[in-house]
């Protein structure tokens, strides 16, 4: 009989990725004990005690920021993302904020609000008041682009296509994005060659130790005065106290924001919107799905794909018994793996390695089944974090 396994929810997940799994061999819910795999979109991970028997956390988005990746990768566990599943939701809204922002939507939008009396009244008022909101159009305007990968490039496209100019800058594009990157895009050598050149600047990177605040007062002073800064893709990413000096300076006209903050809540010319970046019937959908598909890639064959913390690592299966060992990525591991399956008799009929900084994972296909006995010596190679077992059924 196939393995069978148990997947927490801890958020509200896409019913079209959830049905994704096999209802024979998964049970999914949100009050699972002792689960394999845990799906999650925001709820904070750091907060809970994980168990022990989860194999794999898996989040339905980008961004992992409320994982433990650090815990996890000690225990051996990967952390799934889904990069790119939401990214046209957040291209139409990054492009909605622009325009918002250009054309001064949401002051005419609250003057219109709160005028009184008949129409022609209202006429009047529309007429006398319309100048305070006169906008720009997008065309041969620059936006600057920090983070040029499926979002980043996703926003360059359309904005092209709006007939702006733009410049980019992302000082580790993997080579799939530079490839579908629109040529038209001058590539920019710095941060500050990004913001001294653009009328709107818009930053889709991760949230790292590198990144915080990486648009600080310092970098903000060389933006054009009136300039126009959005900010969809972390918080934390910019100094939200540089941002109202920048602004209370006039060197900022607009901050659009995913991310409200306490230290501009209710600045007139910041904009800030719940957290609606990914916020799509087709995101949720899509996200789920890719991380469904992995996880079960993952739990069913070993296989590694968008893990976080982990490499890609893909075999194709050939022999029925299969070993999938995490470990740190230090000298003669595979040596010492390939030794103690000597040693016990088994032939190794495949195997691939692969590396990502301080993380190793291994997959062993051989000809015969594993004994308990040498699983558990597996376990005891100093270095090594976890040993799964999956025999084909």
């Amino acid at each position: 009989m196939a393995d069978s396994y148990r997947v927490l929810t801890l958020n509200s997940i896409s019913n079209v990725g959830l049905k994704r799994f096999p209802a024979k061999r998964y049970k999914v819910g949100s009050q699972i004990a002792e689960p394999d795999a845990v799906l999650v979109r925001s709820h904070d991970m750091h907060r809970m005690d994980i168990p022990t028997t989860v194999r794999a956390i898996a989040r339905a988005g980008a961004g992992t920021n409320n994982i433990p990746i650090r815990d996890m990768s000690g225990r051996g566990v990967p952390v799934f993302n889904a990069p790119g599943a939401n990214a046209n939701a957040v291209k139409e809204l990054v492009i909605a904020a622009m325009l918002i922002a250009a054309r001064n939507l949401v002051p005419a939008f609250k003057f219109v609000e709160g005028l009184r009396g008949d129409d022609a009244t209202l006429h009047k008022a529309v007429e006398d008041g319309k100048k305070a909101f006169v906008g720009t159009e997008l065309p041969r305007h620059t936006l600057g682009i920090l983070g040029l990968g499926k979002v980043g490039s996703l926003v360059a496209d359309a904005a092209i296509k709006l007939g702006m100019n733009v410049v980019g800058y992302d000082p580790h594009i993997t080579v799939d994005a530079a490839w579908s990157l629109p040529s038209q895009v001058r590539r920019a050598q710095s941060v500050e060659e990004v913001l001294k050149a653009s009328d709107f600047v818009t930053v889709h990177a991760p949230l790292l130790d590198s990144t915080r605040n990486m648009l600080s007062a310092e970098r903000i002073a060389l933006m054009k005065h009136g300039a126009i800064l959005l900010n969809f893709a972390r918080d934390g990413l910019v100094d939200d106290l540089a941002v109202a000096a920048a602004l209370t300076g006039k060197r900022l006209r607009y901050y659009m924001s995913d991310f409200p903050m306490a230290s501009v809540q209710g600045h007139p010319q910041v904009i800030a919107l719940p957290h609606l970046g990914a916020s799509t019937r087709e995101a949720e959908d899509n996200c789920a799905v890719m991380v469904v598909d992995q996880l079960r890639s993952f739990l069913e064959e070993g296989n590694i794909e968008n893990a976080v913390n982990f490499p890609d690592v893909q075999l194709s299966r050939e022999a029925p018994f299969r070993v999938a060992i995490a470990n740190a990525n230090v000298p003669n591991m595979l040596g010492q793996i390939s030794t103690a399956m000597a040693q016990a008799g088994l032939n190794i009929h495949d195997m691939l390695n692969k590396s990502k900084g301080e993380m190793a994972y291994t997959l062993v296909d051989v000809d015969s089944g594993v004994p308990g006995e040498l699983l558990d010596e597996l376990a005891r190679i100093k270095g090594v974090l976890s040993v799964r077992y999956l025999p084909q059924h």
